[in-house]
């Protein structure tokens, strides 16, 4: 398993590669802790939503900073009975944000 943390022009801050049975926000955990102290203007990372859960909780307390999940727009709404639904943009979508920091 690798992850892979950039900064905003997409210059790669560190890389990390471990064994596949360590589940990768766990992983992530070990490539944060590693280089934080040289980050100290870091405020927030994104990251997909393979990165929900916990890992936001433990990036706060241990790091200080931020973790946004990046959702792709939502295929399913809800609207009256006498309205069309609005159309779902077809072919590739452009996440703002998505890879910006990105832990893959």
């Amino acid at each position: 398993m690798r992850h892979l943390l950039v900064e905003t022009e997409g210059l790669a801050i560190a890389v990390a590669l471990h064994e596949a049975n360590i589940a990768g926000r766990d992983g992530a955990k070990l490539l944060l802790a590693k280089i934080s102290e040289g980050l100290a203007r870091m405020e927030k990372v994104w990251a997909d939503r393979g990165y929900n859960g916990k890992i936001g909780e433990w990036i706060k307390e241990q790091l200080g900073w931020a973790l946004e999940i990046v959702k792709p727009p939502r295929r399913w709404v809800r609207v009256p009975a006498d309205e069309e639904p609005p159309p779902y943009p077809a072919g590739f979508i452009v996440l703002p944000r998505r890879w910006v920091i990105e832990i893959v």
